[in-house]
């Protein structure tokens, strides 16, 4: 590294009585960061501040910059508010980098021509894409992946392309790769490095995160470089050479192998930079001419590093304008310097939860490992634990809930073992989330991007009156960068606003005050058919004519496709604004499956299926290749199919006289049944004949989460009926009702509603329990957790559905009542509209090609996705003592 000498203070050199200039080269995230800095310290109330910005468009939000392909404008990932430059006086020149500064003189000379005077510079410069120097990397159809430009380029491009190669499996090429992907192409990711994301995580962390980005469809290849790009005659890629001497046929290649600093403006007049590149800093950011500062990835900060992320950047930018405003006498003399900065970090990658923190290798002498690793799921938790107990840091991936509370824990004996800390939350003992933030103490960063504590946010709530997410957010500015500490940042909000006896804010998300349930009585109330006219009507006023949340629009969508027969909606969830709120199984009406293929599930009332019907599933799996499965729910499943085929399988099964399943949906799954008094000498009851028509009557019910039930002719319960949402047992006098219950991680006894019922009141009182619980739910409530959330419990849902505390039952009866007679079948309906087939394609841009990276390969007389076996779960934990346990 090049070293800095010392020099004096730096002092802007303004002639006396005039205005000091200061000049900003660069205004990406940092740079902003750093005129917010200033503003907020008053500096631009007495300097003139020029920015020279190299893009068209002012700062934006690079962190979300993949969030385009999802449907966000430029404009929504701008960081500036419209009258931010003009309220603070500063002024802004676009397209208009520098090309030249003379340290002499004082004067900085932009593309354009325009020459300033300054008395204090900041270079915020950034950094630029590494492309790796291969033949042929020049050619049409070669993209580096970085502003906002380049992803207009990579779309345009891919309009003609089918395959896409990503070099780099960083954090920036996964999100590169997903993008690509989104368009339409098959995509691979070439990674030198042995393992995907190699510096944030470590080698298990890396095995389940190839895992899970291989199940979503991506080829990833590790451990080889790019050795060559081949091109056509017109000059246009065709195919990539790797160093192992394959090749991939591509038509597209994005280059996303890291970035380096900019800094040639500060070698071109004299600034030392470090061998590797970026601009010496001191701790104050100075570079070696006390007029000049560089903050951000084009710097070289005091203890040797170029930081790459955000929240390093906004450290440096902090110091800066603090240390400049302390020279302009607008300081208190008090600007923190940056010695160095926290690399943690929490992403989601193509849908994937990855987070690291602290020593997240294990480079601590004397450390050790921890570790849950559950290959089938997709999950790897590890943490690194000191001599003397302290957490040093970890590595999580597939499940990064507990991360808002184990970072701020990183330094500190944790209150808990390690072993609990890292089992899942379901495990008994396990779960570092049910700590709650009350286990941090108020030292505790709770916002790494913006260095806010837990108690700075005790604080906004209790001397600075916020009572809302939003209100905390602006107040300290948590929050606003990456975004991963918001669940931590409720929490403190939450109780402490809980301690001062105020209302806590209960709304579904940050678009919405209101709760699922208040939205639901919205709905219904004003007879509410589009997301856009709820959230523009009933959403946070910072929400409003915005595009909604992943919270909020799929459950908005569902309110409105249960309600829709009584307030006119359409019910078919793929029409319209309807289909832009569903959740990823609901836009193909089918379940995705590991290896991008989809799973078809006939409904079979009550497991009641004739001859005819079974051949019918037979004669399909097998002309199309499928894998069948009996289901616990007593159906069949049709694993395989691509998505271009799933209107073919499905006009033969319409045809055949079966529905949708509704495997896919929030909605009712089955209703399971015995076979009853008709066959069983044990059975008092008719469970079969029941079974059929509660599942008939409540079938594509969308509700809060998805919903099962069964029917036992006897008290020897067969069909496993308390362990559903609603369950029924058959007694010598009629019926019993159960609801609560479910199995899986978390089982649960239903708890019994009502007994002795006969098939009128049975019919009556489900009606009732399951529109009470669609009214009042949470989003992604099961009835359990449901039932012993709500004031009163079992006591109070009895009281309200069997009798009527609350005056509702007809209305509930009317609800339901509408849905049984609105009834369609949503495959039919797409079946029966060619507009509505049209959607089923895997590529956009070439709808009569199949995907071809749905493979298979034979197993015991089928087929299986063709991917590498994975084990079952494991829980390898060393102990401080180093044994195994």
């Amino acid at each position: 590294m090049t070293s800095m000498p010392p020099h004096p203070e730096a002092t802007p050199a303004a002639a006396p009585g005039t205005t000091p200039t200061l000049v900003l080269i660069g205004h990406g995230m940092v740079g902003q960061r750093f005129l917010e800095e200033l503003a907020d310290r008053g500096v631009t109330e007495r300097t003139r501040v020029v920015v020279l910005c190299e893009e068209p468009r002012p700062a934006y939000d690079r962190v979300q910059l993949t969030s385009y392909f999802a449907g966000r404008s430029p404009d929504d990932l701008s960081l500036v508010d419209p009258d931010f430059m003009a309220r603070h006086g500063i002024e802004l020149h676009l397209g208009d980098p520098a090309t030249a500064v003379d340290r002499t003189t004082r004067t900085v000379t932009a593309r354009s021509g325009l020459t300033v005077r300054y008395d204090a510079l900041v270079l915020a410069t950034g950094s630029y894409p590494f492309v790796p120097p291969v033949p042929g990397k020049d050619s049409a159809g070669c993209f580096v992946y970085r502003t906002i430009e380049d992803l207009l380029a990579i779309e345009e491009y891919a309009k003609n392309a089918r395959t896409g190669v990503v070099v780099g499996g960083g954090l920036l090429g996964l999100e590169a790769a997903g993008a690509l992907k989104g368009l339409g192409l098959r995509t691979h990711i070439v990674e030198f490095a042995p393992r995907l994301m190699a510096l944030q995580v470590d080698e298990g962390g890396g095995r389940a995160l190839r895992r899970t980005v291989e199940e979503m469809g991506l080829e990833v290849h590790t451990g080889v470089g790019g050795k060559e790009i081949v091109a056509d005659g017109a000059g246009a890629v065709t195919a990539m050479g790797l160093s192992d001497d394959s090749r991939i046929e591509t038509d597209l290649v994005v280059f996303s192998a890291g970035v380096r600093p900019r800094d040639q403006l500060a070698r071109d007049c004299g600034l030392p930079v470090g061998d590797r590149g970026g601009i010496v800093v001191d701790e104050r950011c100075r570079t070696a001419d006390p007029a000049v500062y560089a903050i951000g990835e084009c710097a070289l900060a005091a203890d040797g590093r170029v930081y790459g992320l955000v929240a390093p950047g906004y450290d440096m930018a902090r110091t800066a304008a603090g240390t400049l405003a302390d020279a302009l006498g607008a300081g208190n003399g008090a600007a923190d310097g940056f010695t160095g900065a926290d690399l943690s970090t929490k992403l989601k990658l193509l849908g994937v939860d990855v987070a690291s923190f602290g020593d997240a290798h294990g480079a601590t002498d004397g450390c050790l490992d921890v570790v849950y690793s559950d290959a089938r799921s997709g999950v790897y938790k590890k943490l690194v634990i000191g001599a003397e107990g302290e957490l040093l840091g970890g590595v999580l991936v597939g499940d990064a809930e507990a991360y808002g509370m184990l970072r701020p824990l990183t330094g500190s004996v944790p209150p808990v073992s390690p072993e609990q800390l890292v089992l899942p939350a379901g495990a008994a003992g396990g779960g570092a989330a049910a700590l709650g933030p009350s286990a941090l103490p108020d030292s505790a960063v709770l916002c790494n991007c913006h260095n806010v504590t837990k108690g700075t946010v005790r604080a906004a709530v209790t001397e600075h009156s916020c009572g809302t997410l939003p209100e905390v957010k602006k107040c300290t500015k948590a929050g606003t960068g990456c975004g991963s500490c918001v669940k931590s940042l409720t929490a403190v909000m939450n109780d402490e606003l809980a301690a001062n006896g105020a209302t806590i804010d209960t709304g579904l998300c940050g678009c919405f005050p209101h709760t699922r349930a208040e939205l639901y009585e919205i709905v219904r109330t004003l007879r509410l058919t589009t997301f856009a006219e709820l959230l523009d009507s009933h959403g946070r006023p910072e929400a409003r004519n915005g595009d909604g949340c992943e919270i909020c629009k799929p459950t908005v969508g569902s309110i409105i496709a249960s309600l829709a027969p009584s307030v006119g909606a359409d019910g078919y969830v793929l029409d319209g604004e309807q289909a832009a709120l569903q959740d990823t199984n609901d836009h193909f009406l089918a379940n995705l499956q590991r290896n991008g293929s989809y799973s078809i599930v006939p409904r079979i009332p009550g497991g009641e299926i004739t001859p005819d019907k079974l051949i019918v599933i037979g004669e399909v799996a097998r002309d199309f290749g499928l894998y069948t499965k009996i289901t616990g729910g007593q159906r069949i499943d049709l694993f395989g199919a691509r998505v271009d085929q799933l209107p073919q399988v499905w006009a033969r099964l319409v045809d055949a006289g079966f529905e949708s399943g509704h495997a896919y949906g929030k909605a009712l799954r089955t209703v399971k049944s015995c076979v009853g008094q008709t066959w069983c000498r044990y059975g008092v009851q008719d469970s079969v004949r029941m079974a059929i028509e509660l599942e008939l009557r409540y079938r594509g019910l969308r509700s809060p989460h998805k919903l099962k039930s069964a029917v036992s002719g006897c008290a020897r319960e067969c069909a496993e009926a308390r362990g559903k949402d609603f369950g029924v047992i058959a007694t010598s006098n009629g019926w019993n009702l159960y609801v609560g219950g479910n199995g899986g991680a978390d089982p649960r006894h239903a708890d019994l509603l009502a007994q002795d019922l006969s098939d009128a009141e049975l019919i009556r009182l489900i009606d009732r329990f399951l529109m009470f619980y669609i009214r009042t739910a949470d989003r992604l409530e099961r009835t359990s957790a449901w039932l012993e959330r709500i004031e009163g419990g079992l006591d109070h849902v009895r009281d309200v559905v069997v009798h009527d505390s609350l005056g509702l039952c007809d209305e509930l009866e009317a609800l339901m009542a509408a849905h049984v007679t609105h009834y369609r079948d949503e495959w039919a309906e797409t079946l029966a509209d060619p507009e509505r087939l049209a959607r089923f394609v895997s590529f956009v841009n070439a709808p009569d090609a199949p995907d071809p990276s749905v493979r298979f390969v034979p197993e015991r007389d089928q087929v299986k996705p063709d991917l590498t076996l994975l084990a079952g779960p494991t829980l390898p934990i060393r102990t401080l003592e180093g044994t195994s346990v």
